[in-house]
């Protein structure tokens, strides 16, 4: 059956299916996902909503097959940027075997944890939904109990874990879960893949972590990242150049710096990122342009990159 579905041979009774990673921004989701692969594919910063695309990471052991969709966090739009990152969350819940709902353990349940648990509680979907309390290392003794029930109230029939994605406590047990709800399946990538993602767009991304890195009390979030080529020279040298997007000449400047400071920092930093992702030399260069208002505009966004779900 796996051969003719898919052209990889694989043993009787191996699993495989799509685990939904869900949950408000900044719990953890692309951290937990790392952890995961063992190595990086998804950008981690303090900021949230520094996922704007839905990215698979793909897990292939000899009996199970795990592919991973790590989704913008489900908030409240404000700007098109906002409904594009929510609408690709929503339909990664639809297409998923197991939803795997990340939240803060060591935050109260809030506004935007009730408003997620509606949302998958309306969801129509025969996917097993696991309910993983992060950050439990961070969670006094005496809030374990309170913290549990208050977040198991909010879906009473999921599956549970308390764990943390960045120590390590529960991590398997969790990976453990997962593999456990899988259905049994045939493999649909190839056992080295990794993810779906071209080399030159985690670039982007790496670019744009550190501007978050860097600059997360200057520039706010109007800050996108396009490769404009990305290609190996004679000198096994790859070179990479890029233009940063932002939406106010201020934030243009800041990013620049006196005398290019700055982006002469922030290219280094994503250098090394890039050069530890391709495994070899990288000559980086950046250039930074104002795109008035571009996350309100929808054609702006689609010569970005941020092409709405349906259409991909």
């Amino acid at each position: 059956m796996s051969e003719e579905i898919t052209g990889y041979d694989v043993p009787e009774g191996h699993k495989s299916g799509i685990v939904a990673l869900v949950g408000r921004p900044n719990v953890g989701k692309s951290t937990l996902l790392n952890a995961f692969m063992q190595q990086k594919i998804a950008i981690v910063t303090p900021r949230p909503q520094t996922t704007r695309v839905r990215q698979l990471g793909i897990i292939t052991e000899p009996h199970y097959q795990m592919v991973f969709m790590d989704t913008p966090g489900l908030m409240k739009p404000r700007h098109k940027l906002d409904e594009y990152m929510v609408a690709t969350a929503v339909e990664t819940l639809q297409d998923a075997d197991v939803i795997l709902w990340l939240v803060d353990g060591n935050e109260p349940v809030g506004s935007s944890d009730q408003i997620i648990a509606e949302q998958l509680r309306a969801v129509e979907t025969e996917a097993t939904i696991i309910l993983a309390m992060n950050k439990s290392d961070l969670l006094a003794a005496k809030d374990v109990v309170p913290r549990t029930e208050a977040y198991r109230a909010l879906l009473p029939d999921a599956l549970w874990i308390l764990f943390s994605a960045e120590k390590g406590n529960g991590r398997d047990a969790l990976l453990q879960m997962l593999i456990d709800a899988l259905p049994e399946g045939p493999r649909y990538y190839p056992a080295d893949q990794i993810t779906d993602l071209f080399v030159r767009d985690i670039a982007g991304e790496l670019i744009r972590e550190q501007i978050m890195l860097q600059l997360r009390d200057e520039i706010p979030y109007g800050v996108a990242v396009k490769i404009n080529e990305f290609k190996e020279r004679d000198n096994d040298i790859t070179y990479v150049n890029a233009t940063i997007f932002t939406e106010r000449d201020n934030h243009k400047q800041i990013i620049i710096g006196t005398g290019g400071a700055q982006l002469r920092e922030l290219g280094a930093a994503a250098r090394k990122e890039i050069e530890a992702l391709i495994g070899g030399k990288v000559f980086l260069e950046l250039w930074v342009k104002v795109e008035p208002k571009w996350r309100r505009n929808e054609k702006a966004l689609r010569r970005l990159g941020y092409t709405p779900p349906t259409e991909q």
